[in-house]
């Protein structure tokens, strides 16, 4: 599969080496053609990999991964027609993080919305799927790097058909079946994305990001 990863920075390139690993082609999407990160990028991960600038990037995707910096993804989506994502699945890993007031970083949007709403209602003909958004990106890859696999990604979504494609790259990237919940239509992003305080605060405490949530129950 032709997947456009929007974001430039570490988790953007965590993902879009692992889509290569596991036999995909990846474009690499930024705000301009020649980004230089993205073009570092696609010289160290050679074959399948290219990059452009986000319209020509969601144009030519089958699928697309939503990777940017705050709540920028619908500006970085916007640049490209309408109809490049009419019918495609969005997975988007992206966090409404503002850090206007220093560190830790707040929620722009919480409690009664959340950016993977704001995102399918500015793409009502996509299907959006949020997941990954709760751990660190090195995890989000790499699963079994941590009790075998066995803790707990998240996913919010409205369509069907896009969470069984979302639910495909998980396991590709090696994530258990019975370790991705599905916690129902897109509303339910509030809940992952009110993870982030907590992840943060857990994060300073240890020290490490190498560390999840477990959902265990009788």
């Amino acid at each position: 599969m032709h997947i456009a990863v929007l974001g430039t920075g570490m988790v953007g390139e965590a993902i879009a080496t692992r889509l290569l690993e596991v036999g995909h082609t990846v474009v690499m999407g930024s705000r301009s053609a020649t980004n230089e990160k993205a073009a570092a990028w696609v010289e160290k991960a050679g074959t399948g990999a290219s990059q452009g600038a986000f319209a020509d990037a969601i144009a030519a995707a089958e699928l697309i991964m939503l990777a940017t910096k705050g709540e920028t993804g619908i500006e970085a989506i916007g640049t490209a027609p309408a109809t490049s994502v009419v019918g495609k699945t969005i997975i988007d890993i992206s966090n409404p993080l503002d850090f206007s007031q220093g560190m830790p970083p707040t929620l722009s949007t919480v409690n009664d919305d959340s950016f993977g709403e704001k995102l399918q209602r500015a793409f009502p003909d996509a299907h959006v799927v949020k997941t990954l958004n709760t751990m660190w990106c090195g995890l989000m890859v790499n699963p079994t790097m941590l009790a075998g696999g066995e803790h707990t990604v998240f996913m919010s979504g409205n369509d069907a058909d896009a969470k069984t494609q979302a639910r495909g790259i998980l396991t590709q990237f090696g994530w258990p079946e019975d370790s991705i919940l599905d916690l129902g239509d897109i509303t339910t992003a509030r809940g992952t994305e009110m993870l982030l305080p907590l992840w943060l605060r857990i994060y300073g405490a240890l020290g490490i990001g190498a560390f999840n949530i477990r959902v265990v129950k009788p």
